[in-house]
């Protein structure tokens, strides 16, 4: 699945968040409020990160109503389209129905106000309020497989935690495709709600 179209050899801003929790490769965090630009395409979780990145990319390059170019940023990812939650995580990817929505987080220095509006009417800009992250890190293949071990890995210890679940598990991905598959960041998320006693 096709995310990064640049290098990372500039430095790259990435969703910011605070570490509440470290226990192996799993992660609690808090996350700052953002915008991400959005679009939703049909597809199964390995060739919709694909169909998505071009209107997005397009959007970031200029094919916007000011013609201004947007720097990128990490992470990206996809989630379920019809998920009705309010994310603030690094954007991710979930199925339902064949229907994706795909994301690339905005840079801090722009507002909804101030960021160029999309001509391309399949790509939204979305305010992100600020929420609560269990987080898994891992490396490997940008695969159904890889996703889907690692989401029941994350779900367990979330149990385990006595964590309570907002919306679904979204998968955020760092890096460009050419990025050896070893050193690859790859991250699941999921909103939660932490015991207060």
């Amino acid at each position: 699945m096709a995310t990064f179209g640049m290098g990372q050899a500039m430095a790259i801003e990435e969703a910011k968040y605070t570490t509440v929790l470290t226990q192996r490769s799993f992660e609690v965090r808090q996350y700052q409020p953002h915008i991400v630009a959005e679009t939703v395409v049909d597809g199964d979780l390995e060739s919709a990160g694909s169909k998505a990145f071009r209107p997005l990319f397009q959007y970031i390059s200029g094919n916007n109503e000011s013609r201004d170019k947007v720097a990128m940023t990490a992470p990206v990812g996809m989630r379920a389209a019809s998920e009705k939650i309010s994310m603030t995580s690094p954007v991710a990817q979930q199925q339902d129905d064949g229907r994706w929505a795909v994301s690339f987080m905005m840079p801090s220095s722009y507002t909804l106000e101030t960021l160029p509006a999309p001509t391309d009417p399949s790509v939204a800009l979305r305010q992100m309020p600020k929420r609560t992250m269990a987080a898994i890190r891992y490396s490997g293949f940008w695969s159904e497989k890889n996703y889907l071990k690692h989401a029941a890995k994350l779900n367990a210890w979330v149990a385990k935690k006595g964590f309570n679940t907002v919306g679904d598990p979204v998968w955020a991905r760092y890096d460009a495709p050419y990025m050896p598959w070893f050193l690859r960041r790859n991250e699941i998320l999921i909103a939660i709600e932490m015991p207060t006693d």
